[in-house]
């Protein structure tokens, strides 16, 4: 059984940190601010968070307007799980 660990913007912000992804993100950077994130980050992004926390989602180009921000991400990815606890 795999525990669920929380997703916060610590999490994504680690995970986000993966050099195939931005290899030069600033430690204090804002929740807020506003991220761009290419089509291949964001795979490889969607494959850690599968692989570590055994969340996953399918690759779509509204995740690319979705994940414009740590709060953001993190806050879609809550909702995911949200409706992932309802429907099992």
């Amino acid at each position: 059984m795999t525990t669920r660990v929380e997703i916060t913007t610590a999490v994504v912000r680690e995970l986000l940190s993966d050099p195939k992804i931005f290899p030069e993100l600033p430690a204090d950077l804002d929740e807020d601010a506003e991220l761009a994130l290419d089509s291949l980050g964001l795979v490889w992004f969607l494959h850690q968070l599968g692989t570590r926390y055994d969340l996953v989602i399918e690759p779509e180009d509204e995740h690319l307007t979705e994940f414009g921000s740590l709060r953001g991400i993190t806050d879609y990815l809550n909702r995911v799980r949200a409706g992932e606890s309802r429907d099992g």
